[in-house]
């Protein structure tokens, strides 16, 4: 089932000039508008009218965070602020904020977007959406919104926290679509287990989950936990929100919406164009958006694109799951190091939880790597000597994934910190 049979089914020559047309009219809107972008342009004697089919794309230059916190709050902003019905921020957690703007249009579209992700998980007009992403500023609570509205569904505007209450509005109201964070996912099953809840009676049937990076492991656990269909959503500020892309029930990839958002994979270090299969950094280009377009936008994600018809019957590019953010790699003794390679070692671990936190300090001028990591209820009672050898195992096995030394700590159950929100995994003491 399509959301949008003529576009999300596309022959490589019609989104070629579908693609084409929408780059030209970005790139003169960008230029006649946006400072930023004349200045860019200008810079390298570049013109819109140089600019005649989709792949003139490479001449064009990247743009990234920096470039959107520098002219912050309203200088990437193509539209006059009588013309933006809505604003979106980032977090902002590490400097200013990064802000979206959309014009009514842009809304339209995002809802439209949307709708296509929440169909891919099966969602039709007779579902009820219970969206435990944050409403405000945050883009994922309405977002998702927008999406289940234009398809006629049932919205349960939950938003975050409260989660006993979510639980119990789960079961009552009879919620069958989950939208929300896949660590929240996990709290939501802890504590629905603890109020003797079997999810697998509840009529949920499928969940579209994102914000975070998470691996194919934790998913199978959220599954097996839920009794759901676990899908992943992608999608980020700068460029709309949720809505950027979704896997389809294949789970072959997620299926980036194409016809709005270009796709690109570079070489994080040079901006080498790579061909399709091969891993780097994603970059989007907005073909669409109004109030505030990005031209080949870093994201920082790492990933991979899958050209080709689904099975699903989609002709949309397809992207890997994110692997990691070329800004969130953590560099120990010369190593790179993603996160969610340490949990696809830790959700494969028979008596532990999917709670983690990673740890890293300097002692002299050595990096250490330490993993703490949540028994559950059962190990409790198990010998010093048999949770010895959990710890053991764990940490062969994530020094055989990595190649260096890493600690191994065993925590008692619920003592690691939930999150409702994004989950904070890393704790990196050399930066304090």
């Amino acid at each position: 089932m399509m959301w949008n049979n003529e576009r999300e089914a596309l022959t490589d020559s019609g989104k070629k000039a579908l693609q084409s047309e929408a780059l030209k009219g970005l790139v003169k809107r960008a230029y006649d508008k946006i400072p930023f972008y004349t200045e860019k342009f200008d810079e390298l004697g570049l013109k819109p009218a140089h600019i005649s089919s989709i792949e003139d794309i490479v001449k064009l230059p990247f743009t990234n965070k920096t470039d959107l916190r520098d002219n912050y709050p309203f200088g990437m902003f193509a539209v006059p602020m009588s013309e933006v019905v809505e604003t979106h921020t980032s977090s902002g957690t590490t400097g200013k904020p990064v802000i979206g703007g959309y014009t009514k249009k842009d809304i339209d579209l995002w809802s439209e977007v949307m709708a296509r992700c929440l169909t891919l998980s099966g969602t039709t007009s007779s579902d009820v959406v219970h969206n435990a992403y944050g409403y405000g500023l945050f883009t994922g609570g309405l977002g998702v919104h927008y999406g289940a509205r234009r398809i006629g569904a049932t919205v349960i505007p939950v938003s975050g926290g409260n989660t006993k209450r979510q639980v119990m509005i789960m079961q009552d109201f009879g919620s069958t679509i989950l939208t929300c964070t896949p660590s929240y996912t996990l709290y939501l099953a802890e504590v629905g287990e603890e109020m003797g809840i079997d999810f697998k009676r509840l009529p949920l049937r499928a969940g579209n989950f994102g914000a975070e990076p998470w691996s194919n492991n934790m998913r199978i656990e959220i599954e097996n936990r839920l009794g759901l269909l676990a899908l992943d959503i992608y999608g980020l500020t700068e460029i709309i929100g949720p809505g950027v892309g979704n896997e389809c029930e294949q789970k072959t990839g997620v299926h980036l919406c194409d016809d709005h958002f270009y796709p690109e994979i570079i070489n994080p270090d040079t901006g080498e164009v790579l061909p399709p299969g091969e891993v780097g950094e994603l970059v989007i280009t907005t073909l669409t958006k109004e109030a505030t377009p990005l031209i080949r936008y870093r994201t920082r994600d790492i990933t991979a694109l899958k050209p080709g018809k689904c099975a699903c019957g989609r002709t949309s590019m397809r992207m890997e799951r994110i692997m990691g953010r070329t800004d969130d790699m953590l560099i120990i003794r010369g190593v790179n190091v993603f996160p969610s390679q340490i949990e696809e070692v830790l959700v494969r671990i028979e008596g532990t939880e999917p709670h983690y936190r990673i740890v890293i300090d300097r002692v002299g001028s050595l990096d250490v790597l330490e993993v703490l990591v949540e028994m559950n209820e059962k190990m409790i009672s198990d010998e010093i000597k048999e949770l010895e050898q959990v710890e053991l195992k764990i940490k062969s096995e994530i020094e055989s994934l990595l190649g260096i030394k890493v600690g191994v700590k065993l925590v008692e159950p619920k003592t690691i910190t939930r999150s409702e929100g994004k989950a904070k995994r890393v704790f990196d003491k050399r930066t304090l």
